[in-house]
């Protein structure tokens, strides 16, 4: 049969299909994503193992094929939606939607998230996905400070984060969400409970993977926290940018200097936070010369930087970790 027949017959809007085979001692595995609609490959991928051990073939390749499906059918789900107008969209596409806009990291589109999620949730109440991103988009809102009262909306946020749990206990980006607002708010343990219960109800979703290796990172276990978040690109092999940002700060607090200079010379856009991580790794490093520019540059940024400040908003759980950062900060010759 092929994808329009099946997916006529079982109701669906996407098939997946894929082959085996098997050529001596090596076995290719090969899978594609289809829009039986347009009859189209929305994403395809080959695997080419050594026939060792079927078993660990198996779950490399399942693990491979769950992580990188759901990104590609939120992509192909957007393009839908864009062809439909506000009116005839389910809740669902509305969070889409909202998640696409909150990507993008400016105030004009987290204030356009927020309506695509409060419209989401008018539509279902009971959608606890989508409580869940209205916190993940008041949280950004929160960060940036992109708003009048930021206690306020932190306790906006945290109810929209009860409600969310109370309805959908069992949905990875509740815990997940739940796991960063502790970690900001410094609870260390509470943060990981939820990123351990996240992470037990999906473990192959790369934001979760990337997580848990963020919050090594900032427990002070970074060398795990690096093995965490290469294997979620791994996973993803199309994550979303800010991966190299979590990895150039797990190389730095593991004092990989060149690593993270590498990592963080990856991101298309530094901003005055990248540049300080690339000032203490250049002073560290005893690069004066490149250190004093990266300074130069977050002081351009950021003209009121200051270094006790800037470490305020970090989440070390040792004061090692906080004084090594100071440390190489102070050197780049950045204010106190």
């Amino acid at each position: 049969m092929n994808a329009q027949d099946v997916a006529k017959e079982l109701g669906v809007q996407y098939v997946v299909e894929g082959s085996v085979r098997k050529v001596g001692e090596r076995v290719r595995i090969s899978a594609q994503l289809i829009d039986p609609e347009s009859n189209r490959h929305l994403w395809a991928e080959r695997y080419d193992r050594q026939l060792e051990d079927i078993f660990a073939i198996q779950d490399e390749v399942t693990q491979a094929i769950v992580a990188t499906l759901p990104g590609r059918l939120e992509e192909a789900s957007r393009d839908r939606v864009t062809r439909k107008t506000p009116e005839n969209m389910a809740a669902y596409e509305y969070v889409l939607v909202g998640k696409v806009l909150h990507h993008r990291s400016n105030r004009d589109d987290n204030t356009e998230a927020l309506r695509m999620l409060e419209r989401a949730i008018e539509l279902d109440p009971s959608y606890g996905h989508a409580h869940a991103w209205r916190a993940c988009v008041l949280g950004q809102a929160w960060v940036y400070g992109w708003c009048d009262d930021r206690d306020a909306l932190w306790v906006k946020m945290l109810e929209g984060l009860k409600s969310a749990l109370a309805l959908d206990d069992d949905d990875s980006d509740v815990h997940r969400i739940l796991g960063a607002v502790n970690l900001a708010s410094g609870d260390h343990d509470k943060a990981a409970h939820h990123q351990e219960r996240a992470l037990s109800l999906n473990p192959n979703y790369d934001l979760v993977v990337v997580q848990q290796g963020e919050l090594l990172t900032w427990l002070g276990r970074p060398q795990e926290g690096i093995e965490w978040i290469r294997k979620a690109m791994r996973l993803n092999p199309y994550h979303p940018e800010r991966f190299w940002n979590h990895l150039g700060r797990a190389h730095f607090v593991a004092r990989q200097y060149p690593d993270a200079i590498d990592a963080f010379k990856r991101l298309n856009d530094l901003d005055y936070a990248h540049h300080a991580f690339l000032a203490a790794c250049a002073a560290q490093e005893g690069d004066e010369a490149a250190a004093k520019n990266h300074a130069d540059r977050v002081l351009k940024q950021d003209p009121e930087f200051t270094v006790s400040g800037y470490l305020s908003t970090l989440h070390y759980k040792h004061a090692d970790d906080r004084e090594h950062h100071r440390d190489g900060l102070v050197k780049a010759g950045l204010p106190a």
